[in-house]
């Protein structure tokens, strides 16, 4: 007797996973999220090369799957539009990490917690360095740094904090870089 699972059934048991979870049904997204959860972490990791961050930013994909699940037509494309969601959230979290200064990230999320002693001290005398310097830019130009790169929000999610155009918010951010660049010098 064959035991084997063909993929024809396995694309049966996923699109019959995801049209129950579609329906409301948070077992069987559930099954999903234990399915899949290995194959969101490994694109994570791979992208973002930080154990912590690509854990919870997994959960991340998730809770936004869940939200959009209504949005997919075609439950059998379901792994393809995971991934695609964690690629998204990845470049999205990525963004958010890089430095106003063209390094990585803004400095006080530059050390890691293998760094020694000299390393940490360093990455503390940049991030308040930073700090310092942005306290001195005019209002405009220092909330729209800290709303990016501090609280992590999207241009999308800025635009209607500051009740702006999404260009607006972009020009407004690469202006606060160059001010912020040009005091740190």
């Amino acid at each position: 007797m064959h035991t084997s699972t063909t993929t024809f059934e396995k694309v049966q048991h996923l699109t019959d996973l995801v049209t129950r979870a579609q329906s409301g049904d948070s077992h069987a997204f559930g099954e999903l999220f234990e399915q899949y959860r290995p194959m969101v972490f490994s694109v994570l990791i791979r992208r973002i090369g930080h154990h912590g961050d690509a854990q919870e930013l997994t959960q991340e994909v998730f809770v936004k799957a869940w939200t959009k699940l209504d949005q997919l037509r075609s439950p059998e494309a379901f792994v393809g539009w995971l991934k695609a969601i964690a690629i998204r959230m990845s470049i999205n979290f990525l963004q958010r990490k890089r430095s106003v200064c063209g390094v990585d990230a803004l400095p006080d999320m530059a050390a890691s917690a293998d760094d020694g002693p000299e390393e940490l001290a360093l990455a503390k005398e940049r991030r308040d360095e930073v700090h310092r310097k942005l306290d001195g830019l005019r209002d405009l130009d220092r909330e729209t740094l800290e709303a990016f790169y501090v609280h992590g929000k999207s241009i999308v999610e800025m635009s209607d904090e500051f009740d702006a155009p999404v260009g607006t918010i972009k020009r407004r951010l690469h202006v606060a870089r160059h001010r912020l660049k040009a005091v740190l010098r």
